[in-house]
């Protein structure tokens, strides 16, 4: 017989799940912020962030 199901730990899975979602949302927010705020003083982009920044992971266009 299969376990019986455990809502409230189901519930707190879906609950991390949607607080990790938010908090790198926040994150990508904040970067893009940074940068747009480095633009307009004309300093450079934080970590070589940009649209010439370099593939380091491999999966940019082109790679399947």
């Amino acid at each position: 017989m299969p376990f019986k199901p455990n809502y409230n730990q189901q519930r707190n899975d879906r609950n991390r799940a949607k607080e990790a979602r938010k908090q790198e949302k926040l994150r990508r927010r904040e970067e893009e912020s940074e940068r747009r705020r480095a633009a307009e003083s004309g300093e450079p982009a934080p970590d070589g962030a940009g649209p010439g920044a370099e593939v380091v992971n491999g999966s940019g266009p082109g790679n399947a």
